[in-house]
């Protein structure tokens, strides 16, 4: 099983510091037993609603990299996505995409720890829960957060995406 000094993770824990992330909550980062790839895995393992996952979704908007943290009880709406950021065309990326994007691997984009800052937009839906769940740049690692702080070390914009 992967641990906290993984590269990734590390790189995930420094981002949020660097972006004035609550402290108490970088330290409540997991690493779990079992990869977590869907919001619905991530739920079952952490006891919490699905809403309250923050699903980080890498899209191609006319083929650049944008991350999309969207609720998990919930679908983007690409057509939506698309007029929000001006672009024609918003397609889901694929793997190979997503990765030299974001430098992880579909399952376990975090928020942040990118190689190079993307474009974010996140999920209003995810206010309506007081703590939220994301992935810490492996499939196996998550960590707690809220809507503000989302938005604050992302440099994200709030946005109606589903």
């Amino acid at each position: 099983m992967p641990d906290m000094d993984h590269p990734k993770v590390q790189r995930v824990l420094a981002d949020l510091r660097a972006g004035g992330a609550d402290e108490e909550r970088i330290g409540r980062l997991q690493v779990l037993p079992d990869a977590v790839r869907t919001a619905a895995a991530a739920a079952a393992a952490l006891g919490v609603e699905v809403g309250a996952i923050a699903n980080s979704l890498v899209f191609a908007a006319d083929g650049e990299p944008l991350l999309v943290l969207t609720s998990g009880a919930h679908r983007v709406d690409t057509a939506t996505v698309a007029a929000l950021v001006g672009a024609e065309v918003v397609r889901r990326g694929t793997p190979e995409f997503v990765t030299a994007a974001t430098g992880q691997a579909i399952g376990g984009v975090a928020p942040v720890g990118h190689p190079a800052p993307v474009r974010t937009l996140v999920d209003v839906a995810l206010r309506h829960y007081p703590e939220v769940w994301a992935a810490g740049g492996i499939a196996h690692a998550v960590f707690p957060t809220t809507f503000d702080e989302l938005v604050a070390v992302t440099g994200g914009t709030p946005a109606t995406v589903g």
